[in-house]
């Protein structure tokens, strides 16, 4: 099963996908929750280079890594990849107020359909929010 979110982000493109794609500013924004955070984060932006973050609770309770392969890339305009059997499209679209950012990945078979949603729009919420802050 698919699952999209999007989240409108005022700001230049140019900063939208700068933000999306640097690990100095992914550690900033890759969180679900207020308790937990993102603390470390490599990218090789391109067709077959890698991405890895290492999402762990403040609490230091528990921690995963999500890493993936980069399938995809048009500058601008999307970005997909796959991570494990799984894979995910990023779509940047320009707005009247800013960049559209749509999210489509494959759902896993562990958790709810909701919580999937749930925990992947407060992610791209809390980007948003990150961007929005720098300008």
């Amino acid at each position: 099963m698919q699952i999209t979110v999007e989240s409108q982000v005022k700001a230049p493109i140019d900063l939208v996908r700068q933000a999306y794609t640097t690990p100095e500013h992914i550690v900033q924004w890759n969180a679900a929750s207020d308790d937990w955070h993102t603390t470390q984060a490599s990218v090789d932006l391109r067709e077959g280079g890698r991405f890895s973050s290492r999402m762990e609770a403040k609490d230091g309770s528990f921690g995963f890594d999500f890493a993936g392969v980069y399938t995809k890339i048009k500058h601008h305009e999307w970005i997909e990849y796959s991570f494990g059997d799984r894979t995910c499209s990023v779509e940047f679209k320009p707005a009247s107020s800013g960049v559209l950012v749509r999210v489509s990945f494959v759902a896993e078979q562990e958790n709810p359909i909701e919580q999937q949603r749930q925990g992947w729009q407060a992610i791209l919420n809390n980007f948003a929010k990150h961007v929005e802050s720098l300008t």
